[in-house]
């Protein structure tokens, strides 16, 4: 199972989060395969520890894939949630209220941006399962 979190802009104009997974199908060599997802761009980026990042929304569509590092990323309604290594964020929330995250622990932040195409479907499962 992949973890990935949801941040997403609700009716409401808050940032709101989502824990689920990609969803994953037996492929060649009998591994698990996500659908195919549509990207524009990947970027590797990597901030210091103790890094921070003030209340922003998400600049566009994307998947952030953790390579190294734990966060902590906040809504201002108060929903927290952690990202971990191997963990991937969908980041969904282009308007409203934003959220924040600040980086924990001794080891930079390294990760991945995907900026998804227009209409690219991701195959977000929400929950558990």
């Amino acid at each position: 199972m992949i973890r990935c979190v949801r941040l997403y802009t609700g009716a409401d104009e808050q940032s709101h989060v989502e824990i689920g997974r990609l969803d994953l199908t037996p492929g060649r060599n009998d591994d698990l395969v996500s659908a195919a997802m549509s990207s524009t761009r990947v970027t590797a980026e990597e901030t210091a520890s103790g890094g921070t990042l003030a209340w922003h929304t998400a600049p566009v569509r994307q998947l952030v894939v953790t390579l190294a590092g734990t966060l902590v990323f906040t809504t201002r309604d108060g929903e927290e949630f952690t990202l971990a290594p191997g963990d991937v964020l969908l980041a969904e929330d282009t308007v409203g209220s934003g959220h924040q995250w600040r980086l924990v622990g001794a080891n930079p932040w390294r990760r991945l941006y995907i900026v998804l195409a227009d209409g690219a479907e991701v195959p977000f499962v929400a929950g558990n399962s």
